[in-house]
């Protein structure tokens, strides 16, 4: 069925020294008018903090101070115009003393694009509703802390333009450059055919563009409206296949309960690149050097490059292995089951407190490196656009169902199974097999299928990766335990006793029991 849908085209720019300069100052542009516009929210703020604890030491309650008390906070309407009015130009020269204050900001104003301006607004009041909502208890996921504001040299160079879709100033010149307004013909690294062929066929409309920087590169994201083909349901050869269990790690990136190419047995385990691992080397290398380098020297900017360029380089292959990846599962499968896992706490320190520290810190650490590095939350992420690009579902195991523990063939639990032991070995059945792939059935046998589609309706809020709660307010900074499998709420099977779970039999033939 024809729909259509928001979609991203991203292209690797490649602009000349000139240009690069115009972006840099776009950029330059973008942050200050965020921290200009979070500057005025924040002024608000303090100004109506300061009255309620002037009704306080007036011996006012403190809710009855916070609901008399009512200081407006500007929104990006009211501070776009105090801007204007309040700007300068510096193609007018000197302004009298007085006039609208003694300096008058962004005077420079006039050489960038105003969508730089207006898109940075839009983002300041994004922050601060969603600071207000993870307040409220009404935004699900992490916590989300006061707004800060960017600082040049350590948020990332981004900004993002808008135009007239009536009179498109964003467009595809060719297949090798891209039109930016103020900026000019930018060439691109790669092509840009497929969506020059959508925009002639008129399945596709370009709304904006978010020109962001990473390492070295430029990279331009143009945001589209596209009329797209969602397959109703999975292709012949998808339903052929069936259900397939991935079982995310560190060992194997991920092992399936079934291979990944039906001729080669071997795809059952999907190796881990380990990019961190290999690129450990030459980012130590680089840091030594960074750090012994003089601070606002310039031979410590040429030292930072570096660093940032060889973590850019590690985030680009990582995204290849598993874009990769999960358009095969995707593609190929009717069905794709993950687990429910909770990376942010899967990845917590190990450190613990003063008064009570922390044992084995170090091997945490790596650990931590190893689960963050394989990016088990960017899996699902994908899997949950992709599964509908390409008619598949999405099932997803509860987290507290000990899949590693379980015998994929009885369902006989070991409740002993540590990370050191690599293969299961059932005491009910005598199964022997490797613990990953066990894994793996359990989650394609147990696994419920997702809502079909991944945008909530109204208001509401997608589920991120991580499967995270919705907070009840400020005190909720920790999410929920972690996936540790035996851990959770005691289910049909005591912790130390060894009965099978009731699974069910695809005969029609009632489980049977061990002893």
């Amino acid at each position: 069925m024809q729909q259509e849908v928001l979609k991203a085209f991203r292209f690797t720019l490649d602009p000349r020294p000139a240009q690069v300069e115009v972006l840099l100052r776009h950029a330059g542009a973008a942050r200050w008018a965020f921290n200009h516009a979070l500057g005025m929210k924040v002024a608000a703020h303090k100004e109506w903090r300061s009255q309620v604890q002037a009704l306080v030491d007036q011996e006012v309650p403190e809710a009855e101070a916070r609901r008399r008390v009512k200081v407006p906070v500007p929104s990006k309407p009211q501070i776009q115009k105090h801007l204007n009015l309040i700007k300068g130009d510096s193609r007018k020269g000197d302004l009298p003393e007085g006039a609208l204050g003694p300096e008058r900001p962004c005077p420079w104003w006039h050489e960038v694009n105003t969508h730089a301006f207006q898109s940075a607004f839009i983002d300041a009041d994004r922050a601060w509703q969603n600071w207000l909502g993870f307040v409220a208890g009404k935004r699900a996921g992490r916590a989300v802390g006061y707004p800060r504001f960017k600082k040049k040299g350590r948020c990332r160079d981004a900004f993002r333009l808008h135009h007239d879709v009536k009179r498109p100033g964003i467009r595809p010149v060719g297949y090798r450059r891209l039109r930016l307004p103020t900026v000019g013909e930018v060439r691109l690294h790669d092509s840009a055919k497929r969506l020059v062929r959508l925009l002639d066929r008129g399945r596709a409309q370009v709304q904006s563009v978010t020109v962001s920087r990473g390492g070295h590169r430029w990279y331009a994201s143009v945001l589209c409206k596209v009329v797209v083909e969602l397959p109703g349901k999975p292709t012949k050869a998808q339903a052929q296949r069936g259900t397939v269990g991935v079982d995310l790690g560190v060992k194997y990136l991920a092992a399936l309960s079934q291979p990944l190419d039906a001729n080669v047995p071997e795809s059952r385990f999907v190796d881990n690149p380990r990019h961190l691992v290999r690129a450990e080397k030459q980012l130590a290398k680089a840091q030594r050097t960074l750090s012994r380098t003089q601070k606002g020297s310039a031979r410590r900017h040429k030292a930072r490059c570096r660093v940032g360029r060889l973590h850019h380089e590690v985030a680009v292959r990582r995204a290849t292995v598993l874009h990769a990846m999960t358009k095969q599962l995707a593609s190929r499968f009717s069905a794709v089951a993950v687990e429910d896992l909770h990376v942010a706490g899967m990845t917590r320190s190990a450190r613990g407190t003063v008064e009570a520290p922390g044992t084995r810190v170090r091997q945490k650490a790596g650990l931590n490196r190893a689960i963050l590095d394989a990016a088990p939350g960017e899996v699902r992420r994908q899997l949950i656009y992709k599964t509908r690009w390409y008619g598949s579902k999405l099932a997803v195991l509860d987290r507290w169902f000990p899949s590693s523990k379980t015998c994929s063939a009885c369902g006989w639990q070991n409740p002993r199974l540590t990370l050191a032991d690599r293969t299961f070995h059932c005491g009910g059945c005598g199964l022997s097999t490797d613990r990953d792939e066990n894994a793996a059935r359990n989650i394609a046998r147990h696994a419920v299928v997702a809502d079909d589609s991944p945008v909530a309706p109204g208001r509401g809020e997608t589920q991120n990766a991580r499967g995270a709660p919705n907070p009840a307010g400020l005190k909720a900074r920790r999410q929920g335990a972690s996936k540790r499998e035996g851990t959770g709420p005691p289910g049909t099977v005591p912790p130390q006793r060894s009965n099978p779970l009731t699974l069910p039999d695809p005969h029609g033939q009632q489980p049977a029991k061990h002893p």
